[in-house]
Parts: structure tokens; sequence; C-alpha cells
């Protein structure tokens, strides 16, 4: 029940955007992943998206391990509704390049971000350490390593923003710096707790 709480407001924050009493309501999917974006797209669109697939994917591991392992309910819930939401986000992104012909994979070549702010990345090591990390630091260590995290999201949105030209991509980085700002105060609260 939770998933489809999650997903239909996400269908609803990407569908009610740019509607007027004139103007029909688009289609609500019923399910994230089965929103089309559009076949008007341009190269910032497709960047935004391979690297947000990326992002979500080292995001999924790192909430994967914080809900295993954190020993705060209040920690482990937020790494558990981050699973749900990025998974249903992750299968549309990928959704989507595969509709505009376009690979689901970033290329990590340092040079071809170069233009965009590079590709910020956890680093696997970063990663793994919180596999290994004592258990009486393990909370501390998540919420730091993942604020930075969902921080980097924040900044892939506003680049998309800023020079996306896909309405539907456009309005999901909203949604995405929206919900990780919101992430990353909620973090810090549980930090300073």
């Amino acid at each position: 029940m939770r998933r489809y709480l999650v997903a239909a407001a996400l269908v609803l924050s990407l569908g009610a955007c740019g509607t007027s009493p004139e103007t029909p309501p688009a289609p609500v999917a019923s399910n994230v992943a089965d929103i089309a974006a559009g076949s008007t797209y341009n190269d910032r669109d497709v960047m935004f998206l391979q690297m947000l697939v990326d992002h979500q994917q080292q995001g999924l591991q790192m909430a994967e391990i914080g809900a295993s392992r954190a020993t705060r309910s209040d920690v482990a819930d937020l790494a558990r509704a981050v699973e749900l939401t990025q998974t249903d986000e992750l299968a549309m992104m990928k959704n989507w390049l595969t509709e505009w012909g376009k690979p689901t994979a970033v290329d990590k070549r340092v040079s071809v971000h170069a233009d965009h702010g590079g590709l910020p990345s956890t680093t696997d090591a970063e990663i793994d350490s919180l596999r290994t990390v004592g258990k009486a630091e393990f909370e501390t260590a998540f919420l730091n390593l993942f604020l930075a995290h969902q921080h980097n999201a924040v900044e892939m949105a506003q680049l998309e923003l800023d020079k996306g030209t896909n309405e539907q991509a456009k309005q999901f980085a909203e949604r995405v710096k929206e919900s990780r700002t919101d992430q990353v105060q909620q973090m810090l609260r549980l930090l300073n707790g």
C-alpha cells in the first residue's frame, strides 16, 4: 500500500503541472514506471537521466544497507522509504531512456561530464564501508554519507531544470530537487537528534 501511495503522489505531481481549465488533464498512469516521457528531448535531458540512474543505483545500495543495519527505527524507516520511491523512479528513468533509444548506463569517463560539473558519485569504497562500520557508529556514518549523496541529486536536478527541454524530465527534476532537499533536512535533524 505504501508503494502505491508513493507512486500515486509522484504521478499526481508529474501529471498535474501545466493543466488549465480548458486543457483536459493528462491520463494518469497506474504506476510511476508507466509514465511516458514524450519524444522531445535534448542532450541535457538524456545526461540527467543517465547520471541519475547511476546515482540512484548507488542510493538503493545504501538504502538497502541502511534498512538492514540501522538500529534506530527512524533511520531504518527513512532507508525503506527511499528504497520504495527510488526503485519506481529508476524503472521510469530507464523506460524513458529506452523510449528515446538511449543507453541506460552512464559513460563514466570524467571528460564526458566535465561541462556538466562532473559525475558526482559516491565511491564503491564509501558504500562498502557502511557494511563494515561498527554498529555504534552506523547511523552517523550512514546519515553523513547518504546526506552528501542526496545533495548531489539536488545539484543534478538543478542542472536539468536550467538546461533540459523535456517537460516530463523537468517536472521529475523538480520533484527530485524538492524530495531530496527534504531528505537532507530530515537527515540533518536525525544527526542532531
